[in-house]
């Protein structure tokens, strides 16, 4: 069993030890798949404007505009290449405005090294956090679900999305569903497995990846 997959398991562990409700969704789920994908500035680029495209869509249109921005640029979702498609191109496939501006505001930042997505892997999740979201139209939860889903790092406690709080609020059988500031605290004990625990809220609701 490789490193990854051993740390995967053991703090899968320690969410079922920490947490009687969400050992109870364990049991029930499928196992958390959270691990690093490629690590690159082009992969991390590309992640990031499928992310973008995701954001207040449905699954099945962001999928069809990923396979439009993808037939356009040549199957090469790079910064380069991107920052040469118009944005007459880009929403021909359907991009919004404010999302051709983001992709093309991080294209631009990347490739004038106003930041550099090489160096995220060596960040703090704080750093990698700040990096994304100076960014116009990256706000915490898209470079929360990046260091989650893209990076595969396990302490992450992403209290800004409501499936999450929903999901804890089901588990415990809440009257209510806690807000940003309550929920903060309620993640320390998972530490250093926060991501884990929040994949398993996502579960309560969905049988598949939240995004």
């Amino acid at each position: 069993m490789g490193s990854k997959s051993k740390e995967l398991n053991n703090g899968i562990e320690h969410v079922k030890s920490v947490c009687p409700h969400l050992k109870k969704i364990v049991a029930v789920s499928d196992v958390c798949n959270l691990k690093p994908q490629e690590q690159s500035v082009n992969s991390y680029f590309e992640s990031l404007v499928r992310s973008v495209i995701a954001q207040q869509i449905s699954s099945v249109a962001a999928s069809t505009i990923i396979q439009r921005v993808r037939k356009i640029s040549n199957n090469n979702i790079t910064p380069r290449v991107l920052v040469n498609r118009t944005e007459t191109q880009l929403r021909k496939a359907g991009l919004s405005a404010s999302k051709v501006k983001t992709i093309h505001g991080l294209a631009n930042a990347q490739l004038n090294k106003e930041i550099d997505l090489a160096h995220l892997a060596d960040a703090s999740n704080d750093e990698a956090v700040a990096m994304l979201s100076s960014q116009w139209g990256i706000g915490r939860w898209t470079a929360e679900m990046f260091l989650m889903f893209t990076m595969g790092r396990l302490d992450v406690w992403p209290v800004g999305d409501l499936a999450v709080r929903r999901g804890w609020q089901i588990a415990h059988g809440l009257k209510e569903m806690p807000n940003e500031k309550q929920m903060e605290p309620l993640g320390d004990p998972f530490s250093p497995y926060r991501s884990i625990a929040a994949w398993y809220c996502w579960r309560v609701l969905e049988p598949k990846e939240p995004w």
